[in-house]
């Protein structure tokens, strides 16, 4: 639809030539002077393939098009290939012999079918590869590698990054992810409505705190403690206290002594359930981390028929999926894809789908966690997480990002905002901690950077980034 609306405004040839441009400025920043094979297409992908052959020839590179059809006459293709003046050779693999790299502009974001073999032996021919638009075999809609899908060092696409730039395994498949402005005016996108938003913090905005604020006015994070893995419950509530919440509350029962040798910042409480739950201040809790699924039924349900704003994870979500009945009435929910196959069932087809229909069955957030987690709404508002490290991949690391979500629930994000705020934070505390632990960090270590994210989430907010297109998907 884009596309259709921006060739209303700005011709399809100098669309072509512009990301041509772009795609050639990409590979000469990053590259040395090389033999390259461009890989084109006849469609309009492969008319950005011409745009590059033509420019690195004329900056000095051993430069040939392999040709897997010949564009169709009076296109814009036809017209960029009337302008490649150097070699054309036939669409063989022995036609990429000698080359030091290949350029993909086969078949671009579009394709709904596996790649042939003949394309995938032609690409993987060469081992330094680069895409214009998308990995040729990647779906741009799901990400999905559709046939022998090669990776690329490289993948530079336009205007607005797709989802399967941003989905495994198409993520990992782009290598390195530039998207480049073409010159597409904003007339060409206003008043589409992405189906899908990538997550950072233009999408959200983070309570601010003030002069007169005090620990209630911040919120109050409380956290069911278990007493067989105490250390969940603990990351989740020094998360909480580390992403800003005013007060943060463990209720341990029978297991408060365990729990106050631990963080002197916080408030055990060992009190029974129903007493607890007499004070009004005590709005959002975080339910799953450490508990059993005993200790989940005996706290879900009272807090539920409490109206308290739930975050469920980990063990209320082992005992969610023996009835998902259970489950209702909770804010929000954080499954890794284990957790949400044993909820769900299996993933069919697009993974933001499928969460979207959770979220929609369950009438709760969904925050599917993974190297691209997905943020869903019942109202249809959907996001992916591109802003994470996989340093992240260690125990305990779900439990802090349970602490940072609840927090800002607590502080009255709406729920949706909160999450995606949280997995934008999540990620960014870890990418520092990695730095900062030799890339090994342990969850134990996620929480201090959580002050130095905020900042710096609200850094790209004011610098204006969050006006870019690029923060929407199509």
């Amino acid at each position: 639809m884009m596309d259709r609306a921006a060739s209303a405004v700005v011709p399809v040839s100098q669309l072509m030539e512009n990301a041509g441009w772009a795609v050639a400025r990409a590979i000469r920043k990053r590259f040395a002077p090389c033999r390259v094979a461009v890989v084109c297409g006849p469609g309009n992908n492969g008319g950005d393939g011409y745009v590059v052959a033509r420019l690195l020839a004329q900056w000095g590179w051993s430069v040939r098009v392999v040709a897997m059809a010949v564009p169709r006459e009076g296109s814009p293709a036809h017209e960029a290939a009337s302008h490649w003046e150097g070699p054309v050779l036939p669409f063989d693999v022995r036609s990429v012999e000698g080359a030091d790299m290949v350029v993909d502009a086969v078949f671009g974001s579009g394709l709904k079918r596996p790649v042939q073999e003949d394309v995938a032996a032609v690409l993987q021919a060469v081992p330094l590869r680069i895409a214009i638009d998308m990995p040729s075999g990647v779906s741009g809609l799901t990400g999905e590698a559709m046939g022998n899908a090669q990776s690329c060092a490289l993948t530079v696409t336009f205007v607005r990054p797709r989802p399967g730039h941003l989905l495994e395994p198409g993520k990992g498949l782009c290598g390195e992810l530039v998207c480049a402005d073409i010159g597409m005016p904003a007339e060409a996108w206003q008043g589409l409505a992405p189906k899908i938003s990538l997550n950072w913090p233009g999408l959200w905005t983070l309570p601010v705190s003030g002069d007169g604020d005090y620990k209630y006015r911040r919120g109050v994070v409380s956290v069911c403690g278990g007493t067989v893995m105490p250390g969940a419950t603990r990351l989740a509530a020094k998360a909480a206290r580390r992403t800003g919440a005013g007060l943060v509350r463990i209720a341990a029962g029978k297991a408060a002594e365990a729990y106050r040798l631990g963080d002197p910042g916080l408030i055990i409480d060992d009190g029974p359930l129903s007493s607890l739950l007499e004070d009004q201040r005590r709005k959002v809790w975080i339910c799953g981390p450490g508990l059993t699924p005993d200790e989940v039924a005996d706290a879900l349900p009272a807090l539920l028929d409490a109206n308290r704003t739930v975050l469920a994870d980990a063990g209320a979500l082992a005992w969610g999926a023996e009835d998902l009945s259970r489950l209702k009435g909770v804010a929000a929910v954080t499954p890794h894809i284990g957790e949400f196959k044993k909820l769900f069932g299996p993933v069919e087809g697009s993974r933001p789908d499928a969460a979207l229909a959770a979220a929609r069955k369950l009438n709760a957030v969904m925050v599917m966690k993974g190297p691209d987690t997905i943020i869903a709404a019942p109202d249809g508002r959907t996001a992916i997480n591109a802003h994470a490290t996989s340093a992240l991949a260690t125990a305990g690391s779900g439990d802090t990002l349970t602490g940072i979500i609840a927090t800002l629930m607590a502080a009255g994000m709406d729920v949706w905002e909160a999450c995606c705020a949280g997995v934008w934070l999540h990620g960014e505390a870890g990418i520092q901690a990695a730095k900062q632990h030799g890339g090994w960090p342990v969850a134990e270590d996620l929480d201090l950077p959580l002050g130095a994210a905020r900042s710096r989430a609200t850094e790209l907010f004011e610098a204006g980034l969050s006006k870019n297109p690029v923060a929407s998907l199509l």
